[in-house]
Formats: structure tokens, sequence, C-alpha cells
């Protein structure tokens, strides 16, 4: 398990990573800082903690389900429609000022997180708590972002 686990370390980091691209230089924009955000958004620096602390959660987790789900295919299938999705939301957002789609994009990914969650609460376990930061993490994304798509 410590093998597959570095293994999902490796690719969500990497996720992180090109995703700090478009958000490094999104957050400090002019577009950024004129819009409306929502009076819950946290610190800048909460969002890099929460993201760190989920990536480790979330490849502990998917190393874990990969040992007990026989169906490979589909839970690497639904792993990189995830990755694609939390990729695809930062340039969307932050690059192109596409917060609609970007809205659209984060309440795809916040679905799939859920599905996995909740498909596989007794399947994996006491693991499955691994989950909930970045199912809750998204809950919260999505509403920033939707109040973004209201107010602007």
């Amino acid at each position: 398990m410590i093998y597959r686990t570095i293994i999902f370390l490796l690719i969500n980091f990497a996720a992180l990573g090109l995703g700090g691209l478009f958000t490094s230089k999104g957050v400090s924009s002019a577009w950024y800082q004129q819009i409306n955000k929502a009076p819950w958004t946290p610190p800048g620096w909460v969002f890099g903690a929460a993201w760190f602390t989920i990536m480790i959660c979330f490849s502990v987790y998917m190393a874990a389900l990969w040992t007990k789900d026989k169906n490979h295919t589909i839970l690497i299938l639904l792993f990189v429609i995830q990755w694609i999705l939390n990729v695809a939301w930062n340039p969307l957002f932050f690059y192109f000022h596409l917060p609609l789609v970007a809205l659209v994009t984060i309440t795809l990914l916040t679905l799939l997180v859920g599905f996995l969650l909740f498909s596989n609460l007794t399947y994996n376990g006491s693991y499955s708590w691994l989950l909930v930061p970045y199912f809750v993490w998204l809950l919260i994304a999505t509403s920033l972002n939707g109040f973004i798509v209201l107010k602007n």
C-alpha cells in the first residue's frame, strides 16, 4: 500500500502544481481583486494548507481503495476524471475568468468526490474518513465560486 500511496501522492501533487501555475498570478490579478467575494472566503494561506492536507488524505484513501476494489478500470477512470476536473478549475477561473464554467466544473468535481465517498463508505471502511476533508472543502469552494457567479 505504501508504493501505491506514493504513486497517488505524486499524481495528486502534480495536479496541485499545475493548478498553482494559474492560481498564484490569478489571486493577485486585478480581476480577482476587484470581484465581489463571499464574506466567508478564508485567508489565502488556508487554501494551500487545505489542499496539502487533502491531497495526502486523498492519496492514502485511493491507495486503500485500490487494494479493495476489484474493478480498477472504473476506479482509474473516476480518478482521472477527478484529476482533470480539479486541474481544469484553476485556469477556467483564474486565467480565462470564466467563473460560471468554473462553477460547473467544481460542481461536477464535488459530485464525483461525493460519489466516491458515499459509494465506498462501507467498502473502504475507516479509510473513508480520509475523503471527508476533500468533500467538505469542495462544498465550501463551490459555495465561494457560486457566490462570485451570483454577485458579479
